[in-house]
């Protein structure tokens, strides 16, 4: 059913029925890809592969916010490495290709410069359907990279080139957008905490950062008598 399919009087029973909606999208994700999805990025980060993800719009903030939570959240008290890339992120990059080439090969133009197999892609389009991010998830299924390919509505193009397809049922962009995100959290949260030790897991919250550094890693942090960023090491 269309969401909304009929006017609101007033924000907060559009609210109500808004999050009953995204209750209804969340229960849709298929849980098996879901598991099998977060195998594949946790076998990257142990193996040094990198994640390279892409979208267009409010789905590139998505990309870019997978980069910070997965490389950043994921490394916490883990001792996993997640090298991950937005195709989103370098506008230089991409206006250049736009401009000399075509807005359609802005992703998989990066794609096939950094691109190796046993890499992984992961795409966000709610339509499953723009055309960049279709070029790139076909580059990446041809050229040995896991596609990992997060929809709604019908599921496109993109959903039927991933080995692994996240589709969210629903016709409403916010409502598929929102769940986009909260599987991108889900994804960070589940394999960070299966890498901590157990007696941390209780102890953190889910994005703050310890004062010692990753394990294996130095970061700069605020954790000393200055409290001026990088003015200390951990």
């Amino acid at each position: 059913m269309t969401f909304p399919d009929h006017p609101f009087s007033d924000a907060g029973s559009f609210a109500d029925a808004y999050f009953e909606r995204l209750a209804t999208a969340a229960a849709s994700v298929d849980r098996a890809a879901l598991t099998k999805a977060a195998a594949i990025l946790e076998a990257a980060y142990r193996g040094g592969a990198t994640v390279y993800v892409c979208g267009n719009g409010g789905l590139a903030a998505i990309a870019n916010t997978f980069v910070c939570d997965h490389s950043k959240l994921v490394q916490t008290d883990t001792p996993l490495t997640a090298r991950v890339v937005s195709l989103s992120a370098n506008v230089p990059m991409m206006t250049a290709i736009a401009n000399d080439a075509a807005y359609d090969d802005v992703f998989v133009y990066q794609l096939q410069t950094f691109g190796r197999p046993g890499d992984v892609l992961v795409t966000v389009s709610a339509s499953g359907d723009s055309e960049n991010v279709v070029r790139a998830a076909a580059w990446a299924r041809d050229n040995g990279l896991h596609v990992i390919a997060l929809t709604g509505f019908a599921g496109g193009r993109t959903g039927g080139l991933a080995e692994v397809h996240l589709h969210v049922d629903g016709d409403n962009y916010g409502v598929i957008e929102d769940t986009h995100q909260s599987l991108m959290h889900i994804l960070a949260q589940f394999i960070r905490q299966a890498h901590m030790p157990e007696d941390l897991v209780a102890a953190r919250k889910f994005w703050s950062r310890p004062v010692q550094p990753p394990i294996g890693m130095h970061r700069w942090v605020t954790n000393c008598s200055s409290g001026v960023p990088g003015s200390c090491r951990s």
